[in-house]
């Protein structure tokens, strides 16, 4: 499975992006998809996720309200809208994808940056 992950940038504080995950390869079996982040100095965290088959969504509490996680399967794509962006949201933002026992796949990661 490869994952490529694009929409990173640098926004001032208040301002909007969205995130790209494109799935290719061996995606059968992919339950679940999701994005991390990563600041400097930091543990990589969970920033929301979305399983494929029925739409539930998690999400980390620092973001609730403000990052929507959405997917189009037909796209194999899963997106995520952050909108009243902090500074401390700035992180390199991973993209995931899991299919059952555990097994993993990570994107290259795209840096988004949130300027004061």
């Amino acid at each position: 499975v490869q994952l490529q992950a694009s929409g990173g940038g640098l926004v001032q504080a208040g301002g909007s992006l969205r995130l790209s995950c494109a799935a290719s390869g061996n995606i059968f079996g992919i339950n679940i998809m999701g994005w991390y982040r990563q600041a400097s100095g930091k543990q990589r965290e969970l920033v929301a996720s979305i399983t494929i088959g029925g739409g539930r969504t998690n999400y980390a509490d620092s973001v609730k309200g403000r990052f929507t996680i959405s997917r189009d399967n037909a796209k194999n794509t899963v997106y995520l809208q952050m909108n009243t962006l902090k500074p401390e949201d700035t992180a390199v933002y991973y993209c995931n994808a899991g299919k059952p026992r555990g097994i993993a796949y990570w994107g290259q990661g795209t840096l988004v940056t949130v300027s004061s």
